[in-house]
């Protein structure tokens, strides 16, 4: 993939949202640079479900292929005159420390555009760059709780979603951000300084129920009734037991849902009462629902052509057919031989979904490479290993898994 072939961008990016919006950019042709300390970075040391492939953590390989990685001390005078070098021809530079940090570490934007003017400039943050919580951690299951969303999925409690949702929409929002400011840059040659913040990333996740309610009135409870998935919807739009586990049911006509249900009892509710008994309607089609297998029922609906879907775990979608026909999952080799699996760019490009460039590399695995290309000689890259200025080791294996 070459769409952003000759882009250099520098990536000081750590946890989960900024190294998502840096992948992002490497799966299009970017050229990535992560910058890490000589003692490696979050990801590599916390495991997402405590899964470890070859020494290296599932969070570390989920948002890290495509990348050069180049460890360095960035509080040291060599490892910043190295960066200050670095950042001289780059295109982008992105952080997500807190705010602050990388104006303490010299790296700030003011810093960076004196040396490079043209700069784009991307922070990513947990509550945004100043105000009253600028100072508070950010981190995806706050935010989740913070901005409401956790309350309005909830019922019983308030309940977050079991994924990053905040961090994997924010990362794909910075990335849309960084190439909105790149084509400036490449029309005008003028730089700009690109923002996001986890809490604005989960209100705009809730754009279409918070848009509902900043416009109504009546005051009404924002958590979910009955089996509707959200009290912005009517009945009977949620998940519905069955007999041997579950399905989604989404909007359509009422009555034919009656006949597919064959359910004397939704046949006397009128379509409006979807809005209006939305907690009693969604209990009645639980319970005519509870009467099929979940292959009996979604048989019915699809041949009446009402909308509806199975509840998969990770199991059904890992093995379905129209998933491994879109290309899902793609598979990278390690620097030690070891095979890890990954889920690949969402977006397909001319039929072309990018795959794995470069395996997830070993912390400072592209040292060497990056710093000669800086002009750097072999005794001056020896020097700073021994210094602890840098830290090296073998690079990954290229592997171009493209489809």
């Amino acid at each position: 993939m070459s769409m952003l072939e000759g882009i250099k961008v520098i990536s000081f990016n750590h946890f989960l949202m900024g190294p998502l919006a840096a992948q992002f950019l490497a799966d299009q042709g970017a050229d990535v640079i992560m910058i890490e300390s000589p003692r490696g970075s979050f990801q590599r040391t916390w495991a997402t479900g405590d899964i470890w492939v070859g020494g290296e953590s599932a969070m570390y390989f989920c948002a890290n292929r495509n990348k050069r990685s180049m460890a360095v001390d960035l509080k040291s005078e060599e490892g910043c005159a190295i960066i200050l070098k670095l950042v001289q021809d780059a295109h982008v530079v992105m952080e997500n420390f807190r705010p602050g940090v990388m104006d303490r570490l010299g790296f700030g934007y003011e810093a960076i555009k004196a040396v490079n003017p043209g700069i784009v400039y991307a922070s990513a943050s947990g509550w945004g760059s100043s105000g009253p919580y600028v100072k508070k951690p950010g981190q995806d299951l706050l935010a989740q709780a913070f901005s409401g969303l956790a309350y309005t999925s909830g019922r019983d409690r308030p309940t977050p979603a079991a994924s990053s949702i905040v961090d994997h929409h924010g990362g794909t929002v910075l990335a849309a951000a960084i190439l909105g400011a790149l084509v400036k840059q490449a029309r005008t040659g003028k730089g700009s300084r690109v923002e996001i913040d986890l809490l604005s990333a989960a209100l705009d996740l809730q754009m279409e129920p918070l848009t509902a309610y900043m416009n109504q009135s009546d005051g009404r409870d924002t958590r979910p009734a009955g089996c509707v998935s959200g009290w912005h919807y009517p009945a009977p739009y949620g998940i519905y037991s069955c007999k041997d586990g579950h399905v989604a049911i989404s909007l359509g006509p009422l009555n034919e849902m009656a006949d597919a249900l064959e359910s004397p009892e939704l046949k006397d509710y009128e379509q409006q009462d979807t809005w209006t008994k939305t907690a009693e309607l969604s209990e009645s089609i639980e319970r005519a629902a509870g009467e099929y297998t979940v292959a009996e029922i979604v048989e019915r609906f699809e041949s009446a052509g009402l909308w509806i879907s199975p509840v998969n775990d990770y199991a059904a979608v890992a093995g379905d057919p129209q998933v491994n026909h879109n290309q899902t999952f793609d598979t990278a080799t390690l620097a030690g031989g070891e095979k890890t699996t990954l889920v690949r760019h969402p977006a397909r490009y001319d039929d072309d979904r990018p795959g794995v460039r470069i395996s997830p590399p070993r912390l400072g695995g592209h040292s060497g490479e990056i710093l000669k290309e800086l002009g750097y000689c072999d005794s001056d890259i020896q020097s700073y290993i021994e210094k602890g200025v840098i830290a090296i080791a073998p690079a990954a294996e290229a592997v171009d898994q493209s489809r």
